[in-house]
């Protein structure tokens, strides 16, 4: 396979494209295919028959030649009359970046959930580039005999996949009002959201708060794709519920994205997101940015963010790199899942952040009363309990709402 960099001249991509590459190259891995070349051209605009130059097309089919490759993958989005041209230009099959990370995801994808939203969005891929799949069909190669047919098939192929994309559509409303009745079912707690950039450790951080070691964890690109959600016990007789979704990366698809949604409901009902971040990584501010684009597209910027910076063990210099975040990120959080210690930061802030989230009351009722005693262990938390003046004044935490109605009844006291 080789790999083929198109960024535009001036573009921030330029400085990137060796990293670009290499991130491409370990999707391509993650496919299950071999890397055998790799090559580059900064196009001052792209050419909307081929991408690249003439020039540059005549250099990759030599390539191809010397090096025997079966396939060529982009880094750049083709359109369809791209990827056409250019799989008649060098006689082999062409990919963009959006096909590979597709084609993950349908391997990957183990739920009947996750099944939906993958062919979703390879649908939505397809669709418009139907016409390269019946070029020996076409009209421009037709002769006799051959028009009517080809033209007739690819109109019977489009109308197929709109009804099969709309009832896939359908489906994950289904789905989506399905996690709706799930959520309202569950107990009150801290809701907790998962998110970074695909291989940042979101996995590794939820089985080490959760100490569920069947939780699967690899070091490969998109190893997750199910959302996975876990109640946690942090301390002090606290409990948060914590979902882990599927990771980001750059030139993310924009119809998987959309196809995902269903599954990102769980963040944006989320009281909190973790953005999680693999500090190990040279370019790591680069991918957290990223990371923020895609939930800005997901209408979740304003959702209260929590950055954490995980894989600190891999650093050489820890000491250097903590007093460099402190000093840009005040209030974020490093971690490593490598030591049995390495997620207590996070435990301590997520339990600051549960206490708040759940005020403290106390409320005063008649010794006598063993219903109304019994009634406020089930409310809430009991912190502590003592008679005053013949009374007994329980201290608990409880949801807002529930300290707004015993604000209500007059049983608060000051």
């Amino acid at each position: 396979m080789l790999l083929v960099a198109a960024p535009r001249k001036g573009s921030s991509d330029v400085g990137q494209l060796h990293e670009h590459l290499d991130e491409l190259g370990r999707l391509v891995d993650t496919a299950g295919a071999q890397v055998v070349g790799r090559v580059s051209q900064q196009v001052a605009k792209p050419h909307p028959g081929t991408l690249i130059g003439e020039g540059k097309v005549e250099e990759i089919r030599a390539m191809i030649a010397d090096l025997t490759a079966t396939l060529v993958v982009f880094d750049e989005e083709l359109t369809p009359v791209q990827g056409s041209n250019l799989e008649r230009e060098l006689a082999v099959r062409v990919m963009d970046r959006a096909e590979v990370i597709l084609d993950i995801f349908s391997t990957r994808a183990r739920s009947h959930e996750a099944k939906l939203q993958v062919e979703l969005a390879q649908l939505q891929y397809m669709l418009p580039r139907l016409t390269r799949m019946w070029t020996h069909l076409s009209r421009i190669r037709g002769g006799i005999g051959l028009r009517g047919p080809g033209e007739t098939q690819l109109e019977t192929d489009r109308r197929m996949i709109r009804k099969k994309i709309q009832y896939l559509r359908d489906k994950l409303r289904d789905v989506e009002r399905h996690r709706s009745t799930i959520r309202t079912g569950r107990a009150p707690m801290l809701s907790v959201a998962l998110v970074g950039y695909t291989n940042a450790g979101k996995s590794s951080v939820l089985r080490a708060l959760t100490g569920e070691h069947d939780i699967l964890v690899e070091d490969r690109l998109f190893a997750t794709l199910d959302t996975l959600t876990r109640e946690v016990e942090i301390g002090d007789g606290l409990r948060v519920r914590i979902t882990d979704t599927v990771g980001f990366i750059r030139k993310l698809p924009h119809h998987l994205v959309a196809s995902f949604r269903a599954t990102l409901e769980e963040a944006r009902e989320s009281d909190l997101l973790l953005h999680i971040v693999d500090a190990s990584r040279e370019d790591w501010e680069a991918q957290a940015h990223v990371v923020d684009e895609v939930l800005e597209s997901l209408g979740l910027a304003d959702r209260p963010v929590l950055l954490v910076l995980n894989k600190t063990d891999a650093l050489a210099d820890p000491e250097a790199f903590e007093a460099r975040i402190r000093e840009l990120h005040p209030g974020s959080i490093l971690t490593t899942t490598m030591r049995t210690d390495g997620v207590t930061p996070l435990k301590t802030a997520l339990r600051e952040r549960a206490r708040s989230s759940r005020p403290m009351v106390r409320v005063r009722i008649p010794l006598s009363d063993g219903a109304g005693l019994a009634a406020l262990y089930r409310m809430g938390d009991v912190v502590d309990r003592q008679e005053v003046d013949g009374c007994l004044e329980v201290t608990l935490r409880v949801e807002p709402w529930q300290a707004e109605q015993l604000a209500e009844r007059g049983t608060l006291t000051t």
